[in-house]
């Protein structure tokens, strides 16, 4: 599993090399380092590529093509990238082990090229990371490794209820410990909570409000928490509000007034080999 490198995406949308190298100039960058960057990338492919034995049944998957890619239960799923990149995978697998590689070394992809031979025959050892599920009363289902945006794709009002509670906001953040570094983090400084941020592999996961205010029909009384064994459920009081999970807001469940969404802790973990 990979995605494209920013010179193939460059050379797809101004044709040439020439014509990258001009667009990079006009940005006070160089082609050089893009080039740099798409070897390195290539390097590692193929390094990954070599260690696979030869009897496995193997496959590429480009990013662009995870909603499409039926993953077996059987699989190992190895990710060459950086670590979003896991976070991007981790929603379409149930269970099966990851191995994150990155030249540059990450938090998720964590292991170099030259470790993949080791790796493949040792996949038992593993971090299972928590993961949010979000489940509409119609059967829709979304997961995320990182968190789950309910709001407006817009980030404009967003109108729900969370419990006996009417809110306007501009949304709802629902987080695990591997999320809590990014958004929810930001979101927890913002307003000096005093939630303890839950750990990669704890079964917590902790909420929070966006910019919520108050007005005659709505209130401000409920906007963050903890979830362990009940979910959070929000009733959907406006038409055009989704959810979406790892900010992929092109695989979102739509929700509509009425709608119930429920959002707690997945059964499924994120297998992440050591």
């Amino acid at each position: 599993m990979h995605r494209r490198t920013e010179l193939t995406e460059l050379l797809a949308r101004h044709g040439t090399r020439g014509q990258v190298e001009f667009f990079l100039k006009s940005r006070n960058r160089t082609l050089d380092e893009v080039v740099d960057r798409d070897q390195q990338a290539r390097q590692a492919l193929g390094e990954v590529s070599a260690a696979i034995p030869l009897d496995w049944r193997r496959g590429v998957v480009e990013r662009e093509d995870l909603s499409r890619f039926l993953f077996a239960p059987e699989d190992v799923v190895v990710i060459v990238g950086q670590d979003g990149l896991v976070a991007n995978v981790a929603k379409y697998l149930n269970g099966q082990p990851v191995i994150g590689i990155n030249p540059d070394r990450g938090v998720l992809a964590r292991h170099a090229p030259a470790d993949a031979a080791q790796l493949l025959h040792n996949t038992s050892d593993t971090e299972d990371r928590t993961m949010v599920e979000a489940t509409t009363d119609d059967g829709q289902t979304l997961h995320a490794l990182n968190e789950i945006y309910v709001g407006h794709p817009t980030h404009q009002t967003s109108r729900y209820r969370i419990g006996p509670e009417r809110q306007a906001s501009s949304g709802i953040l629902i987080g695990t410990g591997t999320g809590s570094t990014g958004w929810c983090s930001s979101a927890h400084r913002e307003r000096k909570s005093a939630i303890q941020l839950p750990t990669p592999t704890e079964p917590r996961l902790v909420w929070f409000v966006r910019e919520a205010w108050p007005s005659p029909t709505t209130s401000i009384d409920h906007t963050e928490g903890e979830i362990t064994r009940a979910p959070l459920d929000i009733d959907v009081e406006t038409d055009g509000l989704v959810a979406f999970g790892d900010g992929i807001e092109s695989d979102a469940l739509r929700l509509g007034w009425g709608q119930r969404l429920r959002v707690g802790l997945a059964t499924r973990r994120l297998r992440l080999v050591r």
